[in-house]
């Protein structure tokens, strides 16, 4: 296996991930709706094309894909998006559909590995069996685009899903996602945070993760990443420390004193005709858990290596803020 197609590959994890196959000596080609957010941003020999995938035809995709041997699939909309409602038809719109027809036209193509970057909340929809977390729209389009696309290459092509946690990292010409929690600790003297705590990953390991997956992955592998496993509490005391606010208190708060609000965010929502990919209230419940994973369940089968999560995760914030204070000088 020598070609792979990143889709997405001027994009955040896909900018990791074709660096890391290039390192590893694959020949690798992607396409992007815009070019290039910074000159040279990929290396010379990484064969880019403008365009939008989704509008091109079956042959010109089928084209497209001649001779390539993995596909790594780093596009998609996740729960951040805030659509018109029903966010259901939203979401299958432009997480399900898409991927499944591009593995169906990836398998006619000859293409042998397939590998989805998708979400954590894929696996906790399955595991929080307490709690209809399936029944939100961003969680059960993460399932059905896994479920479609291993359907598609069921007999002709392995695929395989990356199911990520927060990721932090930065590359150049886009500015990190995570300013909104630079926005909300901002000048803040207290913090009000609930008691659960996450996943996290580097986008370095996100890229290792992927190419592992194409590497030694089986057909349907579903695989939840991680490198650290973090409280809420601890990441907004270094999103304090990064703004430099020594004397903000980052206070826990239990689960039935931030629900109420949370209620009102969703009723709020759905009046102005909006619905969340993950509802507010149901987000609370998520945020109350620990959302943790074990390194050890995955690290071994995909080969990705530890890294320092603590010191990407101050780069990141340190660039946002950065990001921030240049937009509010400009």
């Amino acid at each position: 296996m020598n070609n792979v197609f990143v889709l997405g590959g001027t994009g955040f994890l896909g900018y990791f991930t074709v660096k890391e196959l290039i390192k590893r000596g694959y020949e690798v080609s992607t396409i992007s709706r815009h070019e290039m957010p910074t000159e040279n941003l990929l290396p010379s020999e990484v064969k880019h094309r403008v365009g939008n995938i989704h509008e091109m035809s079956d042959e010109d995709i089928r084209g497209m894909l001649e001779g390539v041997d993995g596909f790594i699939y780093a596009a998609g909309v996740d729960e951040r998006t805030l659509p018109e409602a029903p966010a259901m038809k939203f979401f299958y719109e432009a997480n399900v559909l898409p991927t499944q027809r591009i593995a169906r036209l990836a398998t006619q193509a000859g293409v042998k590995k397939f590998v989805i970057l998708g979400s954590y909340f894929a696996h906790f929809a399955e595991a929080w069996t307490d709690i209809p977390l399936k029944e939100n729209a961003y969680p059960r389009s993460r399932l059905l685009q896994e479920e479609v696309a291993y359907m598609e290459g069921i007999g002709k092509m392995d695929v395989m899903s990356i199911r990520l946690p927060y990721i932090f990292g930065v590359m150049p010409g886009r500015m990190p996602l995570w300013t909104r929690f630079i926005e909300r600790v901002r000048d803040q003297a207290s913090v009000p945070v609930l008691g659960g705590g996450t996943a996290m990953v580097t986008a370095q390991q996100v890229a290792e993760a992927a190419v592992g997956a194409m590497e030694h992955g089986e057909h349907g592998g579903k695989y939840a990443i991680c490198g650290l496993n973090m409280k809420h509490s601890e990441f907004y005391e270094m999103v304090a420390d990064a703004l430099g606010q020594k004397d903000t208190t980052v206070k826990v708060v239990p689960l039935e004193q931030m629900q109420p609000a949370m209620e009102i965010m969703d009723r709020q929502k759905a009046k102005a005709g909006k619905e969340q990919g993950v509802h507010m209230s149901m987000m609370a419940e998520i945020l109350h858990r620990d959302a943790y994973l074990s390194p050890a369940d995955t690290m071994s089968i995909l080969k990705y290596k530890e890294d320092d999560v603590r010191a990407s995760i101050k780069e990141t914030l340190h660039r946002c803020i950065q990001s921030l204070d240049k937009q509010s000088y400009n």
